[in-house]
């Protein structure tokens, strides 16, 4: 198949399994408790501890969903029953700050660098969340365990006495403390990726990051400033909020967004629901300037779902080394994360179930490394 239409093609694949129930998953699945046996100190020397969050509740089908196929060949499995617990860590950043993050590795993949090489995923929560919050509402870990792969989830900085309320990331000019303390969280991830390469049997090739909202303007941020270490993002809810973007080399990017988001509106501006006070740019100006600094055609391929109308999908491509652009714009979706259904509240809407954005962005990822 033509490159150029692989994009729609993989994304009409995952909207009919989903369709199917093949892209769904319960947010529950990605407690991070097991019965397995605590983690040993790290190779670094730093010991970690198990995280806190509530037991693997079992999915409620009582098939295995089947995996999806994308036209290239690539295969991605959906979720399963996370069975490795997430462990907790910290580093210590060149400014003195003490940073946490959260590892979930799949029982597949063993300590030490001379294992097979699989992708990391540096998963961002959004703004007033928390690492182990997003790992619970993405449900990255139960596809982690899917598809081996290891994934990160670490914490933006904090308000309150001890810093660990109302987390949030310096992405530019958003948001909160990070901003205003000036944070370099983009130090942080690169260190943090550096901590995880000497553990685990990491491909360099295949590093990535996806974020929602705050955290998904982090991962621009890194698209611009860490192309050296990170292959592709994928983003929802979120908009590229820096003055300038000169990623030293070309980087994939996905970017979902619902038409109805009231936090980070499809045009812009300071959303109804917003809490941060920012105008945010318009999210559509965050992919086409990683679309002209990657080297696309000026102009993307738009399609409609035919098995969903409501997604209507601009994609980028070709572009340098063979990377990828696309925008995948969601009629009527709020800000919640899609298709996980324990993510919605009253400040972010209702959550739209029609989409998986977990799913479809480690599809997207997952062919998306180095070449």
């Amino acid at each position: 198949m033509n490159r150029r239409h692989r994009w729609a093609a993989a994304a009409l694949a995952c909207s009919l399994a989903l369709v199917a129930s093949a892209c769904s998953s319960d947010a529950d699945t990605a407690a991070t408790t097991s019965t397995g046996s605590p983690t040993a100190p790290t190779a670094s020397g730093e010991a970690r501890s198990d995280a806190t969050a509530g037991p693997t509740t079992p999915s409620s089908t009582t098939t295995a969903p089947a995996p999806v196929v994308d036209p290239d060949g690539t295969t991605v499995r959906p979720a399963v029953a996370v069975r490795a617990r997430t462990v907790d860590a910290t580093l210590r950043t060149p400014d003195g700050r003490e940073r946490t993050y959260h590892l979930h590795v799949p029982p597949a993949v063993r300590a030490g660098t001379d294992g097979p090489r699989v992708p990391l995923l540096v998963a961002l929560h959004g703004g007033t969340g928390s690492g182990l919050q997003f790992e619970r509402s993405s449900g990255f870990s139960g596809l982690a365990e899917a598809n081996d792969f290891i994934v990160a989830y670490p914490d933006g900085i904090g308000a309150g006495a001890r810093g660990t309320d109302l987390r949030t990331w310096n992405g530019g000019a958003c948001c909160g403390p990070a901003v205003r303390q000036d944070v370099d969280d983009v130090a942080f991830v690169r260190l943090l990726i550096d901590r995880v390469e000497a553990e685990y049997p990491v491909d360099a090739d295949r590093v990535f990051a996806a974020g929602h909202s705050n955290g998904g303007i982090l991962a621009y941020r890194l698209a611009c400033e860490l192309a050296d270490r990170v292959a592709a993002i994928g983003v929802q809810s979120s908009a590229l909020e820096l003055d300038g973007c000169r990623p030293s080399q070309p980087v994939s990017v996905l970017h979902i967004h619902g038409s109805g988001d009231q936090n980070v509106p499809i045009d812009g501006g300071i959303g109804p629901n917003a809490i941060s006070g920012v105008a945010f740019q318009p999210p559509i100006d965050g992919v086409t300037t990683l679309a002209a600094a990657d080297g696309c055609p000026d102009h993307p391929e738009v399609t409609t779902d035919p098995a969903n109308p409501d997604l209507t999908i601009r994609s980028w491509t070709p572009c340098g080394d063979d990377t990828e652009v696309a925008f995948l714009e969601v009629a009527g979706a709020s800000h919640a994360w899609m298709g996980h259904p324990g993510g919605g509240s009253g400040k972010v809407g209702p959550v739209y179930e029609d989409l998986d954005s977990s799913l479809q962005i480690w599809d997207f990822l997952s062919r998306h490394g180095r070449r």
